[in-house]
């Protein structure tokens, strides 16, 4: 009998598997800095799936893993608005419609009408795809200063809190994803549209 393959769950444990390699690094820092800020334009895994294995291999400095993420995420953020700002006919309308994220940033634009720093604060800490949080207030043009305070805040409240939370649960964090990523791949994603439908509400 031909064996049935899962090719999304093959290509994102890939994806996974390459992210979490550089945790034994010697360019892990530089590695953890370079998978942030790719993954706020156009990187399926989180930056969190690098900063996890880091926080629990250097306890000690899980502040300084956190803080290079934010770093990370947050200067990737303006190659997210640059290509929102710039590249949209081209390379951010691929990015978007290859996520399928179409709904998302239609909703996101709508936000910013409203209140862009709140949208860019609340976009940048929940499960949101970041990248359709920094290609829209490209498209938008929404002012840079509320743009950066907000991912600033928002991407540093997330990674702290998961760095801090890795430094009290220590390596069974780690282990629970290695066993489990499978039903967590599909965690993921219902926590992903659970996210987008918080993020509707809170906005309203």
């Amino acid at each position: 009998m031909k064996k049935i393959i899962n090719y999304p769950f093959v290509i994102m444990r890939g994806m996974y598997d390459w992210t979490v390699g550089w945790a034994h690094k010697k360019s892990s820092n530089y590695a953890l800095f370079f998978i942030a800020f790719i993954e706020s334009s156009f990187f399926l895994i989180p930056p969190d799936v690098l900063l996890i294995p880091l926080v629990v291999a250097h306890p000690k400095s899980w502040w300084k893993k956190a803080a290079i993420c934010t770093a990370g995420s947050v200067f990737g953020a303006f190659l997210g608005y640059a290509i929102g700002y710039l590249f949209y006919e081209t390379v951010g309308y691929a990015i978007i419609n290859f996520y399928n994220i179409q709904e998302i940033v239609k909703v996101v634009g709508e936000k910013y009408a409203d209140n862009a720093f709140l949208a860019v604060f609340a976009g940048a800490f929940t499960p949101i795809p970041y990248k359709a949080i920094t290609i829209t207030a490209g498209i938008f043009k929404i002012s840079i200063p509320v743009f950066f305070i907000g991912s600033a805040l928002g991407r540093g409240g997330r990674f702290f809190i998961v760095a801090g939370a890795i430094r009290l649960f220590g390596a069974k964090i780690q282990y629970v994803i290695e066993k489990y990523f499978n039903i967590l791949s599909i965690a993921f994603l219902v926590l992903l549209i659970s996210g987008f439908i918080a993020f509707k509400h809170f906005l309203k």
